[in-house]
């Protein structure tokens, strides 16, 4: 039941006094009754007078209107700290609100602001986020899917209108796809069932698909990966694989490698998580989910000008007699010899000899630019907060300020990433310590009890891959970027978030973005 498009019927209107809605919902940051249309502002006008409350709290009334009733939700904003994320916050709040009142044709008035430009498009993300339904309650309960039979959208300016909501649908196909594959269980989004998965929804689309599982090629050519899959592939629907996503235009002027890691359990391995820490580890392959989410986009939007390369590592770590261990000496795809300190430091294992291929193609392609994505360490998850993602450049893409960029749209557009910066002493960490050992890949210690526990990775993947080679000084330097998405990706039982699609829309496909600010 893979996605195909949005399961309800989308509108936009130029008016509101049309008939076949059965709510009117407004979302406001003004004074209940200053804004809006005449006979809404009336409304709300009198219901503020009987109950001040309706300016945090909302109300539902009957309203003058086909439809009958009016929902109103208050945007609480304070300039000094609160962002964009809140008009998405309240999209989504009025839709469940509104589905409490017994609505099934909602026509939504998109609010403005002055400061946050593109507050319609992260409102309408939010409602489309709260009309999602999780893909296996609705393969298991076909009656809950869709909410709403039909959504409309609403403003004074219908072009622009017309253009923000097309655009927004192409974008939430995009999370719908990176939801459905980042929040399932670990036995519905087993490696193949994700292959099963990605192969349905880029069915006669322009994304090409390549798959590597044969054993004996992931061990020659992908051999970290194959250590990490040596006891997941005892069992045969858990078998891991390399699925590529390639989107490629005409004329392309950048090249993007996105690299995903995929881990559809993590038990730890023979480090094995105890505690009660590996509930939720069904979330770890979150950065795979948001690579083939960000390929849907691709798929739908088919900018003009860029080649994309998505690469999803999908493996469980699996704890069993033929796991791999602490102590192993295993070769890179680079050649570089690494010693395992820690098996429940899978991630960077799965995405190192991927991120070497992209490095060989980085060197025949056209401006290319390198990006793991990972819910990687549990250090980057207390570094920042719920919510939120952490960005590293290495130093030829910090040269272009490529994390500075990246946080600055990602502010604009409600998935907000924050910076942090990759030392020489997270490079010395991971350095062999002995002779005959280039690279340590983890001490033995969890992230969160690590100093620079979430730099030290990145370092990593860079030292694993060899793409130290290829700095500033070198004949042919390479942009790369590491995004550890562990705040971000969102935590059972709740829904995954998606994230980091939305930031990287906003920096990859800018021009299409900047087009969608509403004033």
């Amino acid at each position: 039941m893979a996605l195909k498009s949005l399961p309800y019927e989308i509108k936009t209107e130029v008016a509101l006094d049309v008939f076949g809605y059965d709510g009117i919902l407004f979302i406001s940051s003004s004074k209940p009754g200053t804004d809006g249309p005449e006979l809404i502002k009336l409304a709300l006008t009198k219901a503020y007078e009987i109950d001040k409350g309706i300016e945090s709290e909302g109300v539902v009334i009957e309203i003058d209107f086909p439809a009958k009733r009016l929902i109103y939700a208050p945007v609480l904003i304070n300039l000094d700290y609160n962002d964009v994320r809140s008009f998405g916050e309240t999209g989504k709040k009025i839709v469940l609100r509104a589905l409490k009142a017994g609505v099934k044709k909602p026509l939504i008035i998109l609010p403005t602001h002055t400061a946050f430009p593109y507050c319609q498009l992260v409102t309408l993300l939010g409602v489309f986020e709260a009309l999602y339904v999780n893909l296996q309650y609705r393969e298991d309960r076909p009656e809950v899917n869709p909410k709403v039979k039909q959504v409309g959208f609403y403003n004074s300016n219908y072009k622009k209108l017309h253009q923000i909501v097309n655009t927004a649908i192409s974008i939430e196909c995009g999370r719908y796809v990176a939801r459905d594959i980042g929040g399932s269980d670990p036995e519905r989004m087993t490696p193949i069932k994700v292959e099963e998965y990605v192969r349905n929804v880029f069915t006669d689309s322009p994304i090409k698909i390549e798959v590597i599982s044969d054993l004996k090629t992931l061990e020659k050519n992908f051999p970290l990966f194959a250590a990490v899959n040596r006891a997941a592939n005892e069992i045969a629907r858990h078998r891991g694989r390399i699925i590529f996503l390639t989107y490629e235009a005409e004329a392309p002027k950048e090249t993007l490698f996105l690299i995903g890691k995929g881990v559809t359990y993590d038990t730890g391995g023979a480090d094995i998580k105890a505690g009660g820490v590996m509930q939720g580890m069904s979330r770890d392959k979150c950065g795979a989910a948001a690579v083939a989410g960000f390929m849907k986009i691709l798929s739908e939007l088919r900018p003009p000008n860029i080649k994309v390369v998505g690469i999803m590592s999908m493996v469980r770590n699996s704890v069993g007699e033929n796991c791999y261990v602490s102590d192993e000496i295993i070769q890179s795809r680079a050649g570089l010899r690494v010693r395992i300190g820690n098996t429940d430091a899978e991630g960077r294992m799965i995405m190192t000899d991927p991120l070497c291929y992209a490095k060989e193609q980085a060197l025949k392609s056209v401006n290319p630019h390198l990006i793991s994505i990972a819910t990687l360490t549990g250090h980057a998850f207390l570094t920042v907060g719920e919510g939120y993602s952490i960005i590293m450049d290495n130093a030829v893409a910090r040269k272009e300020e490529n994390s500075l960029q990246l946080s600055t749209l990602s502010e604009r557009i409600g998935d907000p990433i924050e910076i942090s910066t990759i030392r020489r002493e997270d490079y010395k960490f991971h350095k062999g310590k002995v002779e005959g050992e280039d690279v340590l890949q983890a001490n033995n210690l969890p992230s969160s009890r690590t100093p620079r526990g979430h730099q030290g990775p990145a370092a990593f993947l860079i030292l694993a891959s060899g793409l130290d080679k290829y700095g500033l000084g070198s004949e042919f330097p390479i942009k790369y970027s590491h995004l550890d998405i562990a705040g971000a990706a969102g935590e059972v039982p709740n829904n995954a978030t998606g994230s980091p699609i939305l930031a990287l829309y906003a920096k990859f496909l800018n021009e299409s973005f900047c087009q969608l600010a509403d004033n």
